[in-house]
């Protein structure tokens, strides 16, 4: 005959670590209250870099108003990618956000698992650093320039396109794994 294993009531090693282990994915919630702090930052810079344009605009050639607008863009995506990161790093990680199903509660909030997370910022990242590779175009101008120059904008190029290679393998391989869940 053979016994049967059954719980004892009262206290378990076993599920005193699986509840401190479980409660430990709180000691995340402070990376995520950095992250706020950093959208503050950016903010901060975002308004002085806007103050900088509009007091200069009068006198800047249009290639260094375009400039300045696009380094307003890349702050702007920066600051979407920190609240991508912030919503569903703490919804998928942590704990689900009750927003009292607020209305502008935003749709995709609750949806993005790691696998598209990781997607966005790779996408983010392609964006910003094709943004950064345009200010640097724009900012060469039409002249001729540097050795020095040219090859910062080598190495900025060469940084975007593994950017870009790393997203579509990153996507050819959330394919590859979603068409393997499939059989």
């Amino acid at each position: 005959m053979e016994m049967e294993k059954t719980q004892k009531p009262g206290f378990s090693l076993e599920h005193a670590l699986e509840v401190t282990v479980f409660n430990s994915r709180w000691l995340l919630a402070p990376f995520y209250l950095g992250l706020m702090g950093a959208i503050v930052m950016v903010l901060w810079k975002f308004l002085g870099e806007f103050l900088h344009i509009a007091a200069h605009v009068g006198a800047a050639t249009e290639g260094e108003v375009i400039v300045g607008i696009l380094s307003l863009i890349d702050m702007a995506l920066v600051g979407n990618l920190l609240i991508i990161i912030i919503f569903s790093g703490y919804e998928n990680f942590v704990s689900k956000i009750n927003t009292g199903g607020h209305e502008d509660r935003p749709d995709w909030m609750g949806h993005v698992d790691f696998s598209d997370l990781k997607m966005k910022v790779i996408g983010s990242i392609v964006a910003i650093s094709a943004i950064e590779l345009l200010k640097a175009f724009m900012a060469t101008g039409h002249g001729e320039f540097s050795v020095e120059a040219q090859t910062q904008l080598d190495y900025k190029i060469a940084i975007h396109l593994t950017f870009v290679i790393s997203g579509v393998l990153f996507a050819a391989m959330d394919w590859l794994s979603e068409k393997r869940k499939g059989h």
